[in-house]
């Protein structure tokens, strides 16, 4: 059907119909906000501490642990596309999406607990150990994060119910980073009385336990729409829902930049407050001033109608940058540098929210255009596979510039040289990388001012499949 069809039109008129009865109540927008806020609160602990857990409480070298993280984001360029896969091939009465936080809750929990116990072995044992837990938790948290992408689609076919769900998803998740990345470490301290091994595992334990009543409750209250109608998608038809749909190689690439850059920098913040500004302290009180990125994530909407979506990412990745350059001259001045950490974080967590809302986007694209509608697939490379392969990049960076630089866990007191790494991998390199993130969303622009014309197409076209029904 064109998208000149007169009113008078009945599939017109039929498309118009579901689009208006298709809006998503807030509270559903807000226990499918839980599925975030529970990955996160396990994931942002692997994201922000993985590499100093494995250094300074596990007891790994530095140039060991890196390759570690790297060879398990391996793993996970595997398991992304087959978990895309295993979504577009699911049929349950549940949905495509949906069954996955039930199957997934514990293995997940479960996975990422033992990932941060330390069990008594050999020290090639142990390294065995942690890599093996690290590709499970790994993989159960890509079986988990696929599909609260993929479901949002399938949610509504509202673009503004699904733009304020994602913001409200995000928000919520920020809220599980906020608890991972602030109480973690002195929640460990407390719970270990002295031995940190212990501790870490008792306060993951409990972490764990919460995230799996979050995933439990957004199962029971979600549901996704026309699962009646619902075909399997084959891995030949997922391949070509990618034919010819530059918005989502954009939003890929741009996406698992952003990850990369993101984890480089958080990767390298235990370090550079620990051992540049002497004060370990800092770690957690940083990290708990991350939750001001809740400001810009609740205020993307409103970013949004005036800047649109490629103008909003580009703002705050620019953002995001600003703030790095803040923290950078400021130096030791703690009061300085928290208030470039705070620009940065409001922006970095907005264009988070960004990057997740455009990749569903991406998904009516290639159904309009190559007439397949690839929801697991699609999305599970914009989100899940971007911040796997970017933690993994990031986490790999950022290691071995510290090792490059001499860093020793052993050591008490750094050298002024592998002082200079540290600020380098925190503060300078993150700068770089956002940038090329910023400029795949410039090139955005053009493909996001064909949206309506695809949003309409495809409302009439399943407005014309109902009625011919």
């Amino acid at each position: 059907m064109s998208s000149n069809a007169t009113h008078a039109d009945p599939n017109v008129t039929a498309a118009q119909t579901l689009l208006a009865n298709d809006h998503l109540s807030f509270r559903r927008k807000v226990t499918y906000g839980f599925t975030d806020m529970s990955g996160n609160l396990l994931y942002c602990i692997i994201s922000s501490y993985m590499l100093y857990f494995f250094t300074n409480v596990f007891g790994l070298g530095v140039g060991v642990a890196g390759t570690l993280l790297l060879i398990g984001r391996i793993f996970d360029a595997i398991g992304v596309p087959i978990m895309g896969i295993l979504v577009d091939h699911t049929h349950s009465k549940y949905g495509k999406s949906r069954p996955w936080f039930l199957w997934m809750a514990l293995p997940f929990a479960i996975f990422v607990w033992l990932l941060f116990t330390t069990p008594a072995l050999s020290t090639n044992a142990k390294i065995v150990y942690a890599g093996v837990m690290y590709v499970l938790a790994d993989l159960s948290y890509i079986a988990v994060s696929t599909p609260i992408t993929s479901v949002l689609p399938n949610l509504t076919s509202v673009s503004d119910d699904r733009m304020s769900a994602n913001s409200i998803r995000l928000v919520l998740g920020n809220v599980g980073n906020f608890f991972a990345v602030t109480f973690i470490i002195p929640f460990a301290t407390f719970l270990g009385k002295g031995n940190e091994q212990r501790g870490w595992s008792m306060a993951v334990g409990v972490y764990a336990i919460v995230a799996f009543i979050l995933l439990i409750v957004a199962f029971l209250d979600m549901r996704e729409r026309n699962i009646e109608n619902s075909e399997i998608v084959t891995v030949k038809q997922s391949l070509k829902a990618t034919k010819g749909n530059w918005p989502w190689v954009l939003i890929v690439v741009a996406n698992l930049v952003y990850w990369t850059a993101y984890t480089i920098r958080n990767s390298a913040l235990p370090y550079y407050f620990q051992y540049n500004l002497h004060d370990k302290n800092l770690i957690s009180f940083f990290n708990g001033f991350s939750i001001i990125q809740v400001l810009g994530m609740a205020a993307v909407p409103l970013f949004v109608k005036v800047l649109h979506k490629w103008g909003t990412t580009v703002f705050m990745l620019a953002l995001t940058m600003l703030g790095q350059v803040w923290m950078g001259l400021a130096g030791a001045n703690v009061t300085s540098a928290l208030i470039g950490w705070c620009i940065a974080c409001i922006g970095a967590g907005s264009a988070c929210t960004m990057f997740f809302a455009m990749v569903g986007d991406t998904v009516d694209f290639g159904e309009w255009k190559n007439g397949i509608r690839a929801n697991g697939f699609l999305t599970a490379f914009g989100a899940s596979f971007c911040i796997q392969m970017g933690s993994g990049f990031g986490g790999f960076i950022a290691a071995k510039i510290l090792a490059g630089f001499g860093f020793d866990a052993t050591k008490v007191v750094q050298s002024q040289a592998t002082a200079g790494g540290i600020n380098l991998t925190f503060i300078w390199i993150p700068i770089i990388v956002y940038a090329i993130s910023l400029i795949c969303m410039v090139i955005y622009r053009k493909w996001e001012k064909h949206e309506p014309v695809v949003q309409e197409e495809l409302a009439e076209r399943n407005a014309e499949a109902k009625l011919s029904h």
